[in-house]
């Protein structure tokens, strides 16, 4: 017998994001699978083509019934509008309970980004059926709005503290991307042990194949190929990096393409900053790209960059985008701290600096610039290897599975 599964995500295809490829995989297993999220606007904060608050509400996507809650776009990305968008799809997924009531589904997986309020839809849909819910945790809240909105006041901030543990705490069970991460959800939430998993955010694999690309060659040929894939955002410190970048222009260091595959709210912040640091040849902006793109530049790569700002708890997550590199089997550089750059170290797939570091991280792009390409290759292919070992999707999704359906212990 088919086994029912709410998803309720607020981000979801056409969205880039790995709930996606959960769901390819639970259908995969013969589930039959229910999708609540919100309309699609993420990065850039404008409805994609083909979508408003009237049009493709309800679709269907690989036999998965899709309905979407009414949700704000982020127009602009502004303060403002980030936290209008943070509320409207939790409140408008609430008129959906009647329905996911009524549907008697054996499991409800919520896979939470931010807001940690999109769960509540799942949550009480649980609670008044009595169905079991896992929540993959994908964003520790409420840090990880703090790396976002800079909330000052103390009252908000215990506000926003107590209902993101509220959320935590209404789960049956919960998925951390990152060990330590589940162990912080345990304090959060006093679930034993069994009920709290570490299932890394594992990667599609069309990732673990060399993708050669001949314009993409030739545009950035002779030049030491640094390459950024993901959101960009307040929280992935682009400060570090034109600070690196701009030390490494006064050294003469004049070689390097500082290739940036992505869109975000510090877009045009970054644009602004390069240029005003004479960097402006130096930056390519190549856009938001569909996942099965990215492998194209992972290919031209000498180096895989990620960064992050300094947070004792962001740094108990593994970015997704990491996970993405180490299956591209090319040398990363990183600049933050946690278990990210414990990661690297141990594979030796890397150079890993701390958090704000632009110092070190300036140090270890010379550091690899000038190793032979034998060895960066040698380094790459370590990290390969370590994501066989240790990140492949499949034997992940299949952990994922029985966690969720209680089929081993």
């Amino acid at each position: 017998m088919r086994k029912k599964i709410l998803i309720v995500s607020q981000h979801f295809w056409p969205e880039s994001f790995r709930i996606n490829d959960i769901c390819d995989y639970l259908a995969g297993r013969g589930c039959d699978i229910d999708v609540l999220c919100g309309i699609p606007n993420y990065p850039q904060g404008n409805f994609f083509d083909g979508y408003s608050w009237f049009r493709n509400r309800k679709q269907e996507r690989g036999g998965m019934r899709i309905r979407r809650a009414l949700e704000m776009p982020r127009r602009g990305n502004s303060n403002p509008m980030i936290f209008i968008n943070y509320l409207s799809f939790p409140l408008s997924s609430l008129f959906h309970l009647p329905r996911l009531i009524a549907r008697k589904y054996d499991r409800i997986f919520i896979y939470q980004t931010s807001p940690v309020m999109m769960a509540l839809a799942g949550l009480l849909a649980g609670k008044l059926t009595r169905t079991e819910t896992t929540m993959y945790v994908g964003d520790l809240w409420p840090q990880n709005l703090y790396s976002v909105i800079d909330v000052k006041s103390p009252v908000l901030r215990r506000l926003a503290g107590a209902v993101s543990a509220w959320h935590y705490r209404q789960a049956d069970k919960l998925i951390a991307n990152s060990a330590s991460l589940a162990e912080r959800l345990g304090q959060i939430t006093s679930l034993p042990e069994s009920r709290i998993a570490f299932i890394p955010q594992c990667c599609e694999k069309f990732y673990e194949r060399d993708a050669p690309d001949a314009e993409l060659e030739r545009r950035f040929a002779g030049g030491f190929n640094i390459v950024y894939a993901g959101n960009i955002s307040p929280a992935q410190s682009f400060e570090t990096v034109i600070a690196a970048a701009r030390r490494l222009k006064e050294d003469g260091v004049r070689d390097i393409n500082w290739i940036i595959v992505g869109d975000g709210m510090s877009r045009p912040w970054l644009e602004s900053a390069a240029a005003a640091a004479g960097l402006a040849g130096n930056f390519f902006f190549e856009g938001q790209q569909p996942a099965t793109e990215i492998p194209r530049y992972h290919t031209i790569a000498d180096a895989l960059l990620a960064c992050l700002v300094k947070s004792d708890l962001l740094d108990l997550t593994i970015p997704s985008k990491v996970l993405s590199y180490f299956a591209a089997g090319r040398p990363l550089l990183l600049a933050m701290d946690g278990e990210a750059q414990t990661l690297v170290r141990e594979a030796g797939c890397g150079f890993a600096a701390g958090s704000g570091d632009s110092g070190a991280l300036y140090e270890n792009i010379k550091k690899l610039r000038v190793m032979p390409a034998a060895e960066r290759q040698a380094m790459g292919a370590r990290g390969r290897d370590y994501h066989f070992r240790h990140f492949e999707r499949n034997a992940n999704m299949d952990r994922l599975y029985d966690f969720i359906f209680d089929l081993k212990p």
